[in-house]
């Protein structure tokens, strides 16, 4: 089915016969396989009598060596799916099997894509990234604090260099642009954090994506914020090295160095919100953030932090 796919990916007319002789199958099995991709894949293919078939976009499938050819200073392994529950779950399982990191994984689509606090990711095929890097750490808790926020800031800056100036931050690991969600972080970590570990780095960014039933918050993409398709290999490529900057960075001056640019980024600074934690709600003002990348909320009058996973932040009414 997708080698059908990728003689399709053209965005131009081809005859079912062309097809048939291309995969070495009968017109009727053509007609067969496009049927399902588009039931299973969710495209739309035109289908015209005399001229054949078409998908109603060009696709630009992922592809290894073109990203390495664009990013020739990120030399990681780069394993791409077409299909996955999770690249967030194959990085944990390749870590199980003993790939040595770093690593990235990367997915045309995946069926069980994972958010923060359990929420489904949304994720099309070949419309949007679906990115997790894997990185061997050393050296203890230094290494990792503040990391998901290190993270936000590199693909802020992938975006903006795409185009995309209005995105920014929102505590702990969203990207907006406005009330809008664009992109998302989702960090997992495997072993002694105190000594050697191994973290993923999921990254899920809504590139071409134009619509979605299925979102339960509003969100928008890089082609609906700008009015163009974007190349994803290129943005994935440059997302490589705009995370090597950083995470160089962080490495070598810890969170602190780079505490202060988080901050300016930061969409919500000095912003009235709601914090929620279990069941309960905390209602204060945004300070910023400690050198750790723990959220500061002044809360009647009285400055207090915040940390950990299952936290939610949301804009209060009257903000």
């Amino acid at each position: 089915m997708l080698t059908l796919l990728k003689l399709l990916k053209d965005g131009r007319f081809h005859s079912g016969q062309t097809l048939g002789a291309a995969l070495g199958v009968s017109r009727s099995a053509v007609w067969k396989q496009l049927q399902h991709l588009e039931a299973e894949l969710g495209l739309s293919i035109h289908k015209v009598r005399g001229r054949g078939y078409q998908l109603a976009a060009p696709l630009t499938l992922l592809d290894a060596d073109a990203i390495r050819r664009q990013s020739a200073s990120c030399d990681w392994p780069i394993l791409v799916f077409d299909s996955i529950d999770s690249t967030n779950t194959e990085a944990l399982r390749a870590i199980q099997r003993g790939e040595a990191a770093p690593f990235l994984v990367l997915a045309e689509r995946q069926t069980a894509g994972r958010g923060r606090r359990g929420r489904k990711w949304v994720s099309p095929f070949a419309e949007n990234i679906y990115y997790s890097l894997v990185l061997r750490i050393q050296g203890g808790m230094r290494q990792l604090e503040g990391l998901s926020l290190v993270v936000g800031l590199a693909v802020l800056q992938a975006l903006r260099e795409s185009g995309v100036q209005s995105a920014g931050l929102k505590w702990p690991n969203d990207l907006l642009v406005g009330q809008k969600k664009i992109a998302g972080i989702l960090l997992e970590l495997v072993g002694d954090p105190a000594d050697v570990c191994h973290v993923v780095l999921g990254v899920g960014i809504n590139v071409n994506m134009q619509s979605a039933d299925e979102v339960d918050q509003q969100w928008t993409s890089m082609k609906l914020e700008s009015g163009r398709l974007f190349d994803r290999n290129a943005l994935v490529a440059l997302l490589g090295i705009t995370l090597q900057k950083y995470l160089d960075r962080h490495q070598v001056g810890g969170f602190t160095a780079i505490q202060r640019e988080w901050e300016q980024n930061h969409l919500w600074q000095g912003r009235l919100v709601s914090l929620t934690a279990g069941s309960n709600q905390i209602d204060g003002e945004v300070l910023g953030i400690d050198s750790q990348g723990a959220l500061r909320l002044k809360v009647g009058g009285v400055e207090k932090v915040f940390s950990g996973g299952e936290l939610s932040l949301r804009l209060r009414d009257d903000s």
